[in-house]
């Protein structure tokens, strides 16, 4: 078993900020654009240190993702930012014509993810935004778990050469990636290993699923975890190996069930080993109001519920 350590709570959209202020100062062909929320989405350093690579575009986002497409002819690495449901459903249209189906090199970075954006209730809480971008052709979809993956990934995604969505959230949460760790867009990660169950989860369920798993062995069920950050291309050889392995599989998002990565591993398993599937998810539903752990609890996006999953699915092995 790995040792991963809380190092301290921090917001994975600070990762973010610091990711894009190394890659201005390193790189000439980075610029950022923001609808209005700089501040919110860290990009207050970069702005302020390359004030002729920042364009800040108020409140326009479709503007902001046609203009990031035109950036690219010019051979610019354009880094959108402003909250989830803006950077997607407000302006799906603009990302499927503008950039993916031209295959533009744009990096639409999008904060405030999920319902762990707390207070602001459902109508800025996303839930259907990795289905949304999933399901773009070219798109390569990337869910960060903590500060150092965030940090990591936005560097990573200024080497790839094409359309990428990051997505990450706004509350503290462990940090525990370790900050030389090899990101690699596509590869997920094993975190621990165990024999009787695979938990495959993403984002802000990944520090739970290790939680979990500290609860499991206490019930005698070595879980296996592993930290799929890429949800499009998926790493389907650590689904498949770890779930040869097991037996049964629970996924875990903080995502709607439906389009997110739990279908995708569903269909992986169904083409290459059927085993036990459970989801962790909100159940084709809205957020509301309230603090990021409580509507954690109550959606059942909590290790609590993790545990709950996992007895289910081990008994529906053959």
């Amino acid at each position: 078993m790995r040792e991963y350590t809380n190092t301290g709570n921090k917001d994975t959209r600070s990762g973010f900020g610091e990711g894009l202020s190394e890659l201005g100062r390193n790189n000439k062909k980075i610029v950022a654009l923001c609808a209005d929320l700089t501040g919110s989405l860290k990009m207050n350093d970069f702005a302020k240190e390359n004030p002729d690579r920042f364009i800040q575009v108020g409140v326009a986002e479709a503007n902001m993702i046609g203009i990031a497409a035109g950036l690219t002819i010019g051979g610019k690495i354009p880094f959108t930012g402003t909250f989830a449901n803006f950077s997607t459903g407000r302006v799906y249209d603009q990302i499927r014509q503008s950039v993916a189906y031209s295959s533009k090199n744009v990096k639409i970075c999008a904060s405030h993810a999920g319902i762990t954006l707390g207070e602001d209730g459902a109508t800025h809480q996303i839930l259907e935004d990795i289905g949304l971008m999933k399901m773009l052709p070219g798109m390569t979809v990337i869910n960060t778990c903590d500060f150092n993956q965030t940090k990591l990934a936005t560097i990573a995604i200024a080497e790839y050469d094409g359309p990428v969505y990051l997505r990450f959230g706004r509350p503290k949460v462990p940090n525990f990636t370790p900050e030389n760790f090899d990101f690699k867009i596509g590869k997920g990660v094993l975190l621990e290993e165990g024999n009787h169950v695979t938990i495959i989860a993403t984002g802000h369920l990944v520090w739970e699923s290790l939680e979990a798993s500290i609860k499991l062995k206490e019930l005698g069920i070595e879980s296996e975890i592993i930290n799929i950050h890429t949800i499009k291309p998926l790493d389907e050889e650590i689904i498949i190996k770890s779930a040869k392995k097991t037996g049964a599989v629970v996924s875990a998002e903080e995502h709607n069930f439906l389009g997110g990565l739990g279908e995708s591993i569903s269909r992986t398993l169904s083409l290459n080993y059927p085993v036990p599937q459970e989801f962790i998810a909100t159940n084709d539903t809205f957020g509301e109001s309230g603090t990021p752990s409580e509507l954690m609890k109550k959606y059942r996006l909590d290790s609590n519920s993790i545990v709950e999953a996992v007895k289910k699915v081990i008994s529906r092995k053959t």
